[in-house]
């Protein structure tokens, strides 16, 4: 018996497509139809993606042709799904920050070696410089600015700006702060993936009201991963300060951090290196000095990729003392590690100036890919 397709047509326009409230011709889902003798082939695309969906069209097509099309029929359904596409997410936003002079970034290629406790002592420095500053706490995964600041307990609030809302800072030592560890809970663990961050890093930087600021310094998680290519997409970083203690495994780390804001289609300066953990000096022997890491490795390594070596911080007590109780070390006065601090400082301002005498202003990094820097251009 031969089968014909118009009663085929027929049968199909007395089921439903699902979720769309018409039959599968008027929906335009039946693609093509094919007959053999008593062979029958639907194609059928329709919205809903669901397994559960599929198979209901499937029996529905098979059960509607063999009770009246043909009783026999040999009936195969292919059905595919084609759900329109959920709306991309909006990548972070390429341009300034308005009232933000300058972006340093500071970053480190390996974990542990006080990344984010030069960065507090760089910004209150800066401060007592007579600078207006603010630290954006990038460390989504560890954030740390406000227990170093001694406001952990605090959270930020909203103010209206020229009729929109946005985040107000908390300021404390005269530096402005924002950090995801305002809006989570001490013990709470976050577990986003590198679009979640993004978006959270894409709110704290824009809509934030930062105000005026010499220096907006941004505290980057250790490594070379999405939180950094987000950073770098969203807005132009003026200069990268790159830490590193003096072993040989953390040096290795520290000269790909280099690398990455070095490549060629990111090209974000990097003003120099400080060397964290220097040296060892007992409080009853303030003469001798042990190099337990090493000696001057970041100073080597700065001269061996023609970067400039800012300068170098001991590794003493205090310092660890200072932040873990929220009071930085560079608050103090007239000490060595005050005049440490300050030395860095200036050098890494005197860096800034000729970088921004000598280099035009750098742009945000449009990236098509996360596979790799080399699908990052301008």
């Amino acid at each position: 018996m031969k089968i014909d397709k118009q009663e085929i047509y027929k049968c199909l326009d007395t089921i439903t497509a699902p979720g769309e409230g018409k039959s599968l011709i008027e929906s335009g889902a039946v693609k093509n139809i094919v007959t053999f003798g008593e062979e029958v082939i639907v194609d059928v695309t329709i919205s809903n993606p669901t397994l559960q969906a599929k198979k209901k069209v499937e029996v529905e097509i098979m059960k509607a042709i063999h009770a009246h099309v043909h009783q026999k029929a040999q009936v195969k359904v292919n059905v595919t799904a084609n759900a329109p596409k959920k709306p991309e997410q909006a990548p972070i936003k390429g341009q300034k920050i308005e009232g933000v002079q300058n972006i340093i970034a500071v970053a480190s290629g390996k974990g542990g070696v006080g990344k984010s406790t030069i960065t507090a002592n760089l910004a209150i420095t800066l401060s007592k410089m007579g600078f207006k500053v603010g630290i954006l706490d990038a460390d989504v995964y560890g954030p740390s600015m406000p227990i170093m600041f001694d406001v952990a307990e605090a959270k930020p609030t909203a103010v209206t700006i020229d009729g929109r809302s946005k985040m107000e800072p908390i300021e404390s030592y005269g530096v402005k702060l924002l950090s995801l560890g305002f809006f989570t809970q001490p013990n709470q663990a976050v577990i986003w993936r590198g679009a979640m961050a993004s978006k959270a890093l894409n709110q704290m930087i824009f809509d934030a009201d930062w105000g005026e600021l010499d220096f907006l310094l941004i505290d980057l998680p250790p490594g070379t991963g999405d939180i950094h290519l987000s950073i770098v997409q969203a807005v132009p970083i003026t200069g990268a300060v790159i830490v590193s203690t003096p072993q040989t495994i953390a040096l290795a780390d520290a000269k790909k951090g280099v690398a990455m804001f070095e490549q060629k289609n990111i090209q974000v300066p990097v003003l120099g290196l400080i060397e964290n953990m220097s040296y060892f000096t007992p409080e009853e022997l303030p003469e001798n000095k042990y190099y337990i890491f090493g000696k001057d490795g970041a100073k080597n390594l700065s001269t061996d990729i023609k970067t400039a070596f800012l300068g170098e911080i001991p590794l003493v007590q205090s310092i660890r003392e200072s932040g873990d109780y929220g009071h930085p070390v560079a608050l103090q006065t007239n000490t060595p590690l005050e005049n440490a601090f300050t030395e860095i400082t200036k050098n890494m301002v005197s860096e800034l100036v000729k970088r921004n005498k000598d280099l035009p202003p750098t742009e945000a990094v449009k990236i098509t890919t996360m596979a790799g820097c080399s699908a990052v251009k301008n």
